[in-house]
């Protein structure tokens, strides 16, 4: 079960911090993110106080990884704790320098970076680019000696270490399209260190997302260690080691690792090389800060088992759908009923609108709220409006106060963002 420190029930109703579910719901509709930023400072303030603990004569850069949660909300509250930003487009970049966050402390990951956001990336002034292969190295080249500009860089390397996780989240091993293999790197980095307007200074490393194991990881920083040590008896001054992100959440019953051992397991295989730490968390920051709010809109009894039939579908939370995720799912008042047994759906025509088959929620009837579980990273930033249904607006608390960070749309400004040509 995950943890309800910040979507507590109170005389059985259930709070985002100390505001009832049931009035945002009364004033904003369902369904409704809703994220604690209460619980997103605290998830920061861990990070930062692990790290500067473990590696306490070390500097240590912790940049957010923007895919989880882009709301401009997020990124302004995370900016003012000093975080920096993990990016993989133009538009991550544009998001993090919008919310406060400097150029200084980005770095920009991504598998297909295009010449457009190369140089819009040289001209900002990023920390690093997390390059990804050859090709992308002589371009990022190019596009640095046509601008006179000089692009810090460190290779994304695969260790070809198993993450332990989801076939779609596993990035490290050596059959994932991420980063060069590490049997290939000290060439990598002869030839970039031979290329004008490059500046060799780190090496980056990350092995996948939702990681319940510090084994994985211990046994990557190991092999990145000895690289380190023999890139540098090449000749390159490497100086940084960004050591990824993946530390997973409790969905249901994962047991996580405190983050005071990840930064542990940081010290021991890296802290006598004495580069400059970088950490890219995303999921272990927003996951369990954020929730999705629906209503029951029909119950629905079929021949062998009854539906909870919700408002909120998959285009709003892919996950289930995506990679088989499981999400606990609680009814918002529990004061009255026992529980019931249900297969819980949305509404979009398709069979995988299914958001849990079997699982036990106290029963309900149409207009009951629903609270969908650690949806804070990877909910509201993969959603569509897919079926023409509308995105669902995102709400953030903060002890009694709440705001609507993002509204819902509404369907002229849908439907006129298609353009009509002049000859149908």
């Amino acid at each position: 079960m995950t943890t309800q420190k910040y979507f507590p029930h109170v005389n059985g109703k259930m709070f985002a911090e100390n505001v009832a579910l049931s009035n945002i719901a009364k004033q904003v509709g369902t369904p409704f993110y809703c994220y604690s930023n209460t619980a997103i400072s605290q998830n920061f303030k861990d990070y930062q106080q692990a790290f500067s603990t473990a590696l306490t004569n070390q500097e240590t850069l912790i940049c957010y990884a923007v895919k989880a949660n882009g709301n401009q909300a997020v990124l302004s509250t995370l900016a003012k704790l000093g975080s920096g930003a993990d990016v993989v487009s133009m538009g991550e970049i544009r998001r993090a320098r919008a919310a406060g966050i400097p150029a200084n402390k980005i770095v920009y990951s991504g598998v297909a970076k295009v010449e457009p956001e190369i140089e819009y990336a040289l001209n900002e002034g990023i920390f690093q680019f997390n390059i990804e292969s050859e090709p992308e190295l002589e371009l990022i080249s190019q596009v640095a000696t046509r601008l006179n500009k000089i692009a810090a860089i460190a290779f994304r390397i695969n260790p070809d270490v198993c993450a332990n996780t989801h076939a779609k989240i596993s990035t490290g091993k050596a059959e994932n399209k991420f980063g060069v293999p590490i049997s290939k790197a000290r060439q990598a980095y002869n030839r970039a260190a031979s290329l004008p307007n490059i500046k060799v200074q780190g090496v980056d490393v990350h092995i996948g997302s939702q990681l319940t194991q510090l084994t994985p990881f211990e046994e990557a920083y190991k092999r990145i260690a000895q690289l380190v040590i023999d890139l540098r008896s090449d000749g390159h001054d490497i100086n940084v080691v960004d050591i990824g992100g993946g530390l997973g959440i409790t969905y249901n019953d994962e047991v996580i690792p405190a983050k005071e051992d990840y930064a542990a397991i940081a010290k021991k295989q890296l802290g006598h090389l004495n580069c400059k730490i970088v950490v890219e968390p995303g999921r272990s920051l927003l996951g369990n800060a954020g929730i999705l709010v629906s209503s029951v809109v029909y119950v629905k009894t079929g021949e062998e088992r009854q539906f909870l039939i919700l408002d909120v579908g998959m285009n709003d939370l892919i996950r289930p759908s995506m990679y088989d995720a499981f999400h606990e799912i609680i009814a918002v008042d529990i004061s009255k009923t026992a529980l019931k047994t249900y297969d819980i759906v949305g509404p979009v025509c398709e069979t995988g609108d299914t958001f849990a088959k079997g699982r036990q929620v106290h029963e309900s009837q149409s207009g009951d709220l629903i609270a969908i579980m650690s949806c804070g990273a990877y909910g509201a930033v993969m959603a569509s409006t897919y079926n023409t249904r509308m995105l669902a607006p995102e709400i953030m608390v903060k002890d009694t106060d709440f705001a609507i960070v993002r509204p819902r749309p509404n369907y002229d400004e849908v439907i006129n963002a298609d353009i009509v040509p002049s000859w149908v």
